[in-house]
């Protein structure tokens, strides 16, 4: 394995026993782990260094799960899992709106959590490079560049807006992202922001894709959180 293909992790986890274990059974399945045990020194952690993932504790002393998560996001797109004591719906939203990428509830099965990891690396590394560089997921593909969208072969009529919200999904297949996010991520003029609601935007993009609004199967509604974009392997 190659220095280039290891999948070096962050884990900011508070409870030393289940931090072991993990660290332990991630790094006996070859991937490289950093573990800090406080806030303060986790998100010093993670914005001094590049990591493939950040595995984030909810509950921790100094800085929280979520002060770290709103720091990163900040000043990177390194996918954030969130770890949460509970699997109830206000957790999950919480860390899904503050711009986390995926969560597992505690106890979480170690095999679920390293495939979970190495996928949301995949899709990372699948973009890889600079942001001119051409995504594709499915029969989608977009090129930055010039910013020129095709599906199935066929060019697509977008605005720009339209063009910088659909790479946002695109460049982020498969992870659950909130409103708050989507209109971050596509950096749109601050009348799109306000004039139109994503809900809207969407909508339209749905329409130009040819996308069932009742039954979507590449914009997905997530009640109460936001929208996934399929992933290709879906």
């Amino acid at each position: 394995m190659t220095e280039e293909s290891l999948i070096h992790v962050l884990l900011i986890e508070d409870d030393q026993r289940l931090a072991a274990l993990t660290k332990e059974y991630l790094e006996s399945h070859g991937l490289v782990v950093t573990l800090k045990s406080d806030g303060d020194r986790g998100v010093e952690e993670a914005l001094r260094h590049r990591f493939d993932l950040i595995l984030l504790d909810l509950m921790l002393p100094g800085r929280s799960g979520i002060e770290i998560c709103q720091a990163v996001r900040q000043h990177s797109d390194v996918p954030i899992i969130m770890i949460t004591a509970r699997g109830e719906e206000a957790d999950r939203v919480m860390g899904l709106e503050i711009g986390a990428d995926d969560y597992v509830p505690k106890p979480f099965s170690p095999r679920e959590l390293l495939a979970r990891i190495r996928a949301h690396v995949r899709r990372v590394r699948g973009k890889a490079g600079p942001r001119s560089q051409v995504v594709s997921v499915g029969d989608l593909r977009l090129d930055p560049k010039d910013r020129t969208a095709t599906l199935a072969g066929a060019v697509l009529d977008l605005t720009s807006y339209e063009f910088s919200l659909l790479q946002a999904f695109a460049e982020r297949a498969g992870a659950v992202l909130s409103r708050e996010r989507l209109m971050e991520l596509a950096k749109g003029s601050m009348d799109d922001a306000f004039d139109r609601s994503i809900d809207v935007h969407v909508s339209r993009l749905r329409q130009k894709l040819g996308d069932n609004p009742r039954r979507p199967t590449l914009i997905k509604t997530v009640r109460g959180i936001g929208y996934q974009y399929a992933a290709g392997d879906e």
